[in-house]
């Protein structure tokens, strides 16, 4: 596909974003359904006219991992503020690690024996899948919370779990697909252990050589163009040098990166530059986040619908059972903590609120065509981020609203 082809699609996806952004606002409807609605109606209308959009899915791996992820998991961490993490660490631990592990346990079972097909749809694949659907992306949420004045620590301990279950879900969906692509799929458990930590401990490794030497010349040079410039270096060299070239996980390395990086910023930068970097980081997110969905749309086709129906419904339903009882036996243990208390109105919006988005899309769409159950899985996923944003984000600003005048 030719440089013209490629920046005339591009284009025309900006162009597209930028008029379906005010429609979403006129109408109240959530904006990243609409881009999937404006993918999918394009998509069918391009190939309806014969015509060829040059992109193919091998494309799909290294647009999504290596250009958009690292753009969206850098945001979130830049403007979290490590002392209120560090405040609601325990809780945001226990709601991330151990929900999201358990969360991909319960899918997964729910999954393999729902789907029942062994030799195809094997239990490793359940856990991916499971992986994949643990990813929870919160954001209309939260700017719903902030807006009716909900406290800041439900709106800490959501932000915080999506940041931690994120970073996780990635880092398992990296371990389980190198699984499946081995030969006869037979791995010990202990290797999987001592695998996981290399590439964890690994990552984080990389995070914190990138973030000394960036952050040492962030304090150096105080030009305001040249300080952006360094910020986009770190998130995307600390990515590529840990998952492309030491085969480490890159979003710990942004992870820590981007903590590290927030409070660079807000500890030394002026009140102006600091407002524009996060303005400048918050926009690539929001762009980052629209091409996901927008790519979405183009890749959902009758056919998944058609052949997928039931593994799509099997998945909302155990996505749905697994974070109700996750947070069964993670609620519990928060209200332990001290000064943690969440009444029953917060724990309905941690739950309703746990909608899938960008992150599981992106898995999604970087999935190795050699695992036998890619298009399966890829089916799961979609109609489970369908299902976040058609129902799930829909209903939450009624919810809230109605909560809220409860109290």
């Amino acid at each position: 596909m030719g440089i013209i082809h490629i920046l005339l699609l591009v284009l025309s996806a900006l162009l597209a974003i930028a008029l379906i952004k005010p429609m979403a606002s006129l109408f109240k409807l959530p904006f990243a359904l609409l881009l999937v609605v404006f993918g999918f109606l394009g998509s069918e209308l391009i190939t309806t006219l014969g015509l060829d959009t040059g992109l193919r899915w091998e494309q799909f791996h290294y647009l999504v991992f290596y250009l958009l992820l690292p753009a969206l998991i850098f945001e979130s961490t830049l403007r979290f503020d490590v002392k209120s993490l560090l405040k609601n660490f325990a809780a945001i631990l226990l709601l991330s690690i151990p929900l999201m592990l358990f969360a991909t346990m319960i899918s997964a079972g729910l999954l393999y024996w729902g789907i029942g097909y062994p030799a195809y749809f094997t239990f490793i694949t359940a856990l991916l899948s499971g992986a994949i659907l643990s990813a929870t992306d919160p954001a209309a949420v939260i700017s719903l919370l902030k807006q009716v004045g909900a406290s800041d620590r439900l709106v800490i301990l959501l932000e915080g779990e999506s940041l931690f279950n994120d970073a996780l879900a990635i880092l398992l969906f990296g371990i389980l697909s190198s699984l499946l692509l081995m030969p006869g799929n037979e791995v010990s458990f202990a290797y999987s252990l001592a695998e996981f930590f290399k590439i964890f401990l690994g990552g984080l490794a990389v995070g914190g050589g990138t973030l000394l030497i960036f952050g040492g010349l962030f304090l150096i040079i105080s030009n305001q163009f040249s300080r952006i410039i360094l910020t986009i270096c770190a998130a995307y060299g600390g990515y590529l040098i840990a998952e492309y070239f030491l085969h480490l996980s890159g979003v710990m390395s942004v992870l820590v990166t981007g903590l590290g990086f927030g409070e660079l910023v807000r500890k030394k930068g002026a009140k102006i530059e600091t407002q524009f970097l996060f303005s400048f980081w918050e926009f690539n997110n929001q762009l980052a986040s629209a091409l996901i969905f927008v790519l979405l749309g183009v890749t959902i086709t009758w056919g998944m619908f058609e052949q997928q129906w039931l593994a799509m419904l099997i998945g909302i339903g155990a996505v749905l059972l697994a974070r109700a009882l996750g947070l069964l036996f993670t609620v519990p243990a928060i209200k332990l903590l001290p000064e943690m208390e969440i009444d029953w109105r917060d724990q309905l919006i941690l739950y309703w609120g746990g909608m899938r988005g960008a992150v599981a899309i992106a898995l999604a769409l970087s999935l190795p065509l050699e695992i036998d159950a890619w298009f399966t899985i890829q089916s799961i996923a979609y109609g489970v981020v369908l299902f976040s944003l058609g129902i799930q984000a829909t209903t939450t600003p009624l919810l809230i609203n109605k909560l809220d005048k409860r109290a």
